[in-house]
């Protein structure tokens, strides 16, 4: 506790819910923009939305910052993640002593208060990134000891590279999306049975439960780093969605891997916490065995006791939870992640998203997908009203939320991370 921007006893002069995913503890980044002003970015606080650039203008951040003119003027965070975590300390520390009880005169400064602030339903949260890039894992050792299960059923369940290396594969950035952006049900190529394969909509549209890293300054093409210093280089976390097409990835991902059956969207909430935020909810790993190899080893807690679950709105009906699971079972952790990413020199920027790969606990229903839920359309997910799932339909809404918390420790929310489906074009 260290740290002054986590104690549990911080208050702010904003009146906060009791149940809000943004007390003074969490103070997320994000993107929005309202009637009145183009986008720019923002921090959460309850209900509100500090607005970063008019409180810069209005001299409440200070000029000792140093920080570039205009940097949060500005369509995405990647400008203010370029600057590291010195920096996105020093703007933490400043905007918490703002928001903070102790400095309430900030209220009564006329007109202060509404020039900077503003409500969240007056705002129109947008992709806090611009991703150059986007790598997808398979680090939750359930996940992956379940689908060997599934297509493996007379082999051993893990291939013998997962406990050597993060497993992972290089997706689309550009199909990237926020939270409360429709996806549109992917068409491609289908083969079932002996037929050949036939051109059309997917009919196994699956949800994906992960959480995602938001990288900073990155490094020099060439210059790997180091498992130690690779959280100088993470800002902070994301909920992400990687929905898949279950049926198009089958019978398109030998030799190469996924491509159509995961490339056409990605949701991702549109607050980004800062790992300063989760500091107080760090945890150590799954024990990793055999060994990590030395540019994989990471001492100390590797993980974020961070709670997940999902719901599925189905037209007229929900919303119904279907999983609960934790973020802190990983297997492979961010930092290690990334060292791997960059242990041949590829070079990561400002702004590029690393997602977990589906997050999945040990009992059925802590399981992050519908084809493990459902256990490969065998057995259905069953909704109160009566209906049934074993894949995601047209009009089903799909939500992820996630917390750290409890225990006597602020509750410190992601938001939420939804998309609706819609149908295939015709």
């Amino acid at each position: 506790m260290s740290d002054p921007t986590t104690h549990p006893a911080l208050g702010s002069w904003i009146p906060v819910p009791v149940d809000s995913d943004f007390p003074i503890q969490n103070l997320p980044y994000g993107v929005f923009r309202t009637e009145s002003r183009v986008a720019r970015v923002g921090v959460a606080i309850g209900n509100r939305i500090l607005d970063l650039d008019a409180a810069a203008e209005a001299g409440l951040l200070g000029d000792d910052l140093d920080l570039p003119w205009g940097v949060f003027a500005q369509p995405s965070l990647n400008a203010f993640l370029a600057l590291g975590r010195p920096t996105w300390r020093a703007v933490r520390l400043r905007v918490s002593e703002l928001l903070s009880f102790d400095n309430r005169e900030i209220r009564d400064v006329w007109g202060l208060a509404e020039r900077v602030l503003v409500p969240m339903p007056d705002a129109e949260m947008l992709l806090p990134i611009r991703p150059g890039d986007y790598v997808d894992f398979y680090s939750s050792l359930e996940h992956a000891t379940n689908m060997g299960r599934m297509f493996r059923p007379d082999a051993e369940p893990l291939l013998p590279n997962w406990r050597w290396l993060p497993v992972a594969y290089h997706g689309r950035a550009s199909s990237i999306v926020v939270s409360g952006t429709p996806v549109v049900r992917p068409c491609g190529q289908l083969k079932l049975g002996d037929a050949p394969p036939v051109a059309g909509p997917t009919g196994a549209l699956d949800f994906e439960l992960e959480v995602g890293f938001v990288t900073g300054p990155g490094n020099q093409l060439g210059e790997p780093i180091p498992v130690e210093r690779a959280e100088e280089h993470i800002f902070g976390m994301v909920l992400v969605n990687d929905w898949s097409a279950r049926d198009i990835q089958r019978w398109e991902y030998v030799p190469l891997g996924p491509f159509l059956g995961k490339s056409f969207a990605t949701t991702i909430s549109p607050w980004v916490v800062d790992l300063d935020a989760v500091a107080p909810y760090r945890v150590g790993g799954p024990d990793q065995a055999p060994p990590p190899l030395p540019y994989l080893a990471q001492p100390g807690p590797r993980n974020v006791d961070l709670h997940l679950e999902v719901s599925i709105t189905p037209p007229g009906g929900g919303p119904y939870v279907v999983t609960r699971t934790n973020f802190r079972h990983m297997y492979w952790s961010m930092a290690q992640q990334l060292a791997h990413a960059t242990v041949n020199g590829t070079n990561v920027r400002p702004g590029d998203l690393y997602a977990s790969g589906t997050v999945s606990g040990s009992t059925p229903d802590s399981y992050g997908s519908m084809i493990e839920l459902a256990w490969r359309a065998t057995q259905p997910v069953g909704f109160p009203d009566g209906s049934s799932r074993v894949y995601i339909e047209d009009g089903d809404a799909v939500t992820l939320r996630g917390w750290c918390g409890g225990a006597g420790l602020p509750r410190i929310g992601f938001g939420e991370a939804t998309g609706t489906v819609l149908p295939a074009p015709v």
